[in-house]
């Protein structure tokens, strides 16, 4: 799942002018990198993911949390202490300390964060990724953090660069001119001609055939399926608590108030919120069935784009799913 990348090599390099762009990118950034190159890029991007993960989840973001949470609660109980009672230094001071203690830890981890998300090669790379879209390649999908999502909730701290789209002119043909007579260095010329159109036909006999581009394995219905119900459900779980309170709270009022109506809401309601619950799981196993058709069709797509194909931009379903199992391989 890991292995998709957004484009591969091998789109990037089949359109001169794009490639010409990107040689460009690593010019004017100063970085020597080869974002062709398939390996080297998936590398750059683990490396990078890997330190921006260890700056969001590191030892100063713990102690800044920490130190948030303490100078946010110790006005309220520190003044509960009996050792702290009459002495507001203590019930009281304490919350400024930790205040500035956690607002410093969190600058510092957003500044490192922001540093290596500004990293050139990393702005470099998302500079060829505007291009290969301005260039009508399909870029499968932009990793969230790679755009800084990951401490911006949904927005994009740096976003891929929009470019204008580039348009290729169709070469209109030229008009037709007289003819001209046939004559000696006419025959000559054709002469020329033949001798030109044969040796090019000799040297191109004895070259191998070019290989078509591999196929870019079809959608499955499954998979199908599994975009329109992705984001569907999840409700049945609490509708089933909630009618299980009801019923329970029926016996309690009916017991109480000695009504019998109380007894009837529960037989209604227990049997519909057991009834939820077990649609709720049918769903539950189908949605993960479907998952699983998913992922080995994503699987599919980068064995594709490894063996040089130009993988279509996957749907908002499909990405969100390559975000959530490269969080299951990152641990």
């Amino acid at each position: 799942m890991t292995g998709l990348l957004p484009v591969s090599g091998a789109a990037l390099s089949a359109d001169a002018r794009l490639l010409s762009a990107i040689r460009e990118v690593g010019a004017r950034r100063g970085v020597d990198f080869d974002y062709t190159d398939d390996a080297a890029t998936a590398e750059l991007l683990a490396r990078h993911r890997r330190t921006l993960s260890a700056a969001e989840h590191g030892p100063l973001m713990w102690l800044g949390s920490l130190a948030l949470v303490a100078a946010i609660v110790w006005p309220f109980l520190g003044h509960t202490v009996p050792a702290f009672e009459g002495r507001p230094e203590l019930a009281f001071g304490p919350a400024g300390p930790l205040f500035v203690v956690a607002v410093a830890s969190l600058v510092v981890v957003r500044r490192r964060w922001k540093r290596e998300l500004l990293h050139p090669r990393l702005a470099g790379y998302r500079e060829v990724l505007g291009l290969a879209r301005a260039h009508g390649v399909p870029v499968t999908h932009v990793p969230g953090w790679l755009v800084g999502r990951s401490l911006s909730g949904d927005r994009e701290t740096v976003p891929v660069p929009a470019y204008a789209e580039v348009t290729y002119a169709e070469v209109e043909p030229l008009p037709a001119g007289p003819t001209l007579p046939a004559g000696p260095a006419s025959s000559e010329g054709t002469d020329k001609t033949t001798e030109t159109e044969d040796a090019a036909r000799k040297a191109t006999e004895g070259a191998a055939p070019t290989a078509p581009p591999p196929a870019i394995p079809s959608k499955p219905a499954s998979v199908a399926s599994y975009e329109a119900m992705a984001d569907e459900g999840g409700w049945h779980d609490e509708a089933g608590c909630l009618l299980l309170f009801v019923g329970i709270g029926g016996v309690a009022w009916a017991f109480s108030e000695e009504n019998p109506l109380g007894y009837l809401a529960a037989v209604l309601a227990v049997p519909v919120a057991i009834t939820t619950w077990l649609a709720g799981a049918r769903q539950g196993r189908e949605r993960q069935r479907l998952r699983e058709a998913a992922v080995e069709y994503v699987r599919a797509l980068s064995a594709a784009q490894s063996a040089g194909a130009a993988v279509p931009e996957l749907s908002p379903a499909l990405r969100k799913l390559l975000e959530e199992e490269a969080e299951k391989v990152r641990g």
